[in-house]
């Protein structure tokens, strides 16, 4: 079993930042990727990377590339999401998820594909 909590959202200026965390406890292993999703009002779930948990492969969503970066630091257990250059359209609920197995970016690009969920945090950005 593995449990995920995120912290570090909140309202933000457009053209700022903020890092995301995800603290993760429970077995974890190389081929585990760990990925951020986010969910805006009214609208579906959506995938914004994923990383292998060994961090020897990583796919951004064309959406974020070039201003987010996944990164993480395997002794404190975290996943870290620094998000640059912010955008009004940013806006939602992000979420951390896990799953077992490293697969394809069309398999891990879907939300029901994985295993384990945090609970979210917030991004607010205002223009």
């Amino acid at each position: 079993q593995v449990q995920l909590v995120e912290s570090g959202g909140g309202l933000v200026q457009a053209g700022g930042s903020l890092r995301l965390s995800c603290v993760t406890s429970g077995r974890t292993f190389s081929s585990y990727a760990l990925g951020w999703f986010r969910q805006a009002p009214g609208k579906e779930r959506e995938f914004v990377v994923v990383s292998r948990w060994s961090g020897d492969s990583t796919y951004y969503a064309d959406s974020v590339k070039g201003r987010f970066t996944i990164s993480r630091d395997s002794a404190k257990n975290t996943v870290y999401l620094q998000m640059n250059s912010l955008k009004p359209e940013d806006t939602a609920v992000y979420y951390c998820a896990a799953r077992r197995f490293w697969a394809n970016i069309a398999t891990m690009s879907r939300p029901d594909e994985y295993d384990y969920w945090g609970q979210g945090t917030q991004v607010t950005v205002s223009s």
